[in-house]
């Protein structure tokens, strides 16, 4: 179904000024080619139970999937009801303690981070050193009206403490399914946040690679810094959605400046937004040239978002330390870090007990097994202190 977002555009578009018309072109252009391209549908899978061979070659192609209709609506008045119950703890300022009531907020009492919070409609990471200066520009910061808050939470970290709907979307069995055909058997975990783009506030995220560590790797490839999926709350549009430039997972490191230079503007040229509606979850390679506008429109974004690798892209790898110091990967860090998807994976059959759950290999061989409940939920605090970056 395709949505209707022109009024969104026409706001979009008037924040760049004298650019306006050339802004609204390059959405409605972006969006139009976003319905062109032959990578959309159901999940499905082989005899063998394997991706279909079709979607492993459009996702090869192109590096991303959009697979429709993941998330029933069920599942999605979760999300919705953990989120309305995140809202209410954010704390009253950045880093602070306390919410605006006097409760203790979100995460005050963790080490790792959790809440990043940006201006309305800025572009907190661009032409920084954050995320190891992956960023390396900063997009245009339109004005945000006088009513906007001075500070807006747009990412939160080490998610799935947090969130039991988002803790169950990471045990999905389809997904898991999707990321074993991929990466294999002994797939490894990589990180889970939401992203929150809420209208006239959602900040951009300027144009990026993800990846550190395996660029000038001699067994560089498509698929060495794995991928993440991007679970839609309430959909992605041209406006408020992660725009790609398709095929960009193939070419090595990117010169961000460079492409822009050869643009013109900031409006890279061949990229397309990832348009979607609620429930769909996209597969999107971390190679891939990607980033978003500030959400200038009227529809929010939610993301619920996770990573997966291949397990010889991280094992033996000393990770450049997301958050911490850096760190080795070797097998026991591995095993300790994959122990929220053992509790993702029991969460959700206990509330979706009608549907098959995922047996993750590496649990078998070691004869693990995990029982969620709220006695152990205290296991996930800090758990994103061990992300294995890459």
């Amino acid at each position: 179904m395709k949505q209707d977002i022109s009024r969104s555009i026409e706001a979009c578009a008037a924040h760049y000024g004298e650019h306006a018309a050339a802004m609204r072109e390059y959405l409605i252009e972006g969006q139009r080619n976003a319905y062109g391209l032959n990578n959309r549908g159901a999940i499905r899978f082989d005899e063998n139970g394997g991706l279909a061979e079709d979607i492993l070659s459009a996702y090869s192609h192109y590096g991303f999937y959009i697979f429709e209709n993941v998330l029933a609506q069920d599942e999605l008045d979760d999300i919705k009801s953990d989120l309305d119950s995140i809202r209410e703890s954010y704390p009253a300022e950045p880093n602070g303690k306390l919410t605006k009531d006097g409760k203790p907020a979100l995460g005050a009492d963790c080490l790792g981070p959790n809440l990043v919070w940006s201006k309305p409609l800025g572009d907190p990471l661009g032409g920084t050193e954050l995320a190891n200066g992956r960023h390396q520009v900063k997009l245009f910061e339109p004005e945000a009206s006088e009513s906007a808050p001075e500070y807006a939470p747009f990412i939160l970290l080490g998610s799935l403490q947090f969130s039991d709907s988002c803790l169950r979307v990471y045990g999905h069995p389809q997904l898991l399914r999707v990321a074993e055909s991929i990466n294999g058997v002994d797939f490894a975990p990589f990180n889970e946040s939401l992203f929150i783009k809420d209208p006239g506030v959602g900040a951009a995220v300027s144009w990026h690679q993800d990846g550190n560590t395996h660029w000038e790797s001699e067994n560089f490839d498509e698929g060495i810094h794995g991928f993440n999926f991007m679970a839609q709350v309430y959909g992605s549009t041209a406006v408020n959605g992660v725009w790609v430039k398709p095929g960009s997972h193939k070419v090595g490191k990117i010169d961000i400046k460079q492409l822009i230079e050869e643009s013109g503007s900031e409006r890279i040229e061949g990229m397309v937004p990832l348009v979607c509606n609620p429930g769909d979850v996209i597969i999107c390679n971390r190679q891939l040239l990607h980033g978003s506008f500030p959400n200038c429109g009227f529809e929010p974004r939610v993301t619920v978002n996770f990573g997966f690798h291949r397990r010889s892209s991280v094992l033996g790898i000393q990770g450049p330390g997301l958050y911490s110091e850096p760190m080795f990967y070797d097998e026991a860090l591995i095993e300790e870090r994959s122990k929220p998807l053992g509790y993702a994976i029991d969460a959700r059959k206990q509330r979706f007990p009608d549907e098959s759950f995922y047996e993750y290999q590496p649990f078998i061989d070691s004869g693990k097994t995990f029982r969620w409940n709220k006695a152990v939920k205290a296991e996930l605090k800090d758990y994103n202190l061990r992300d294995l970056s890459i």
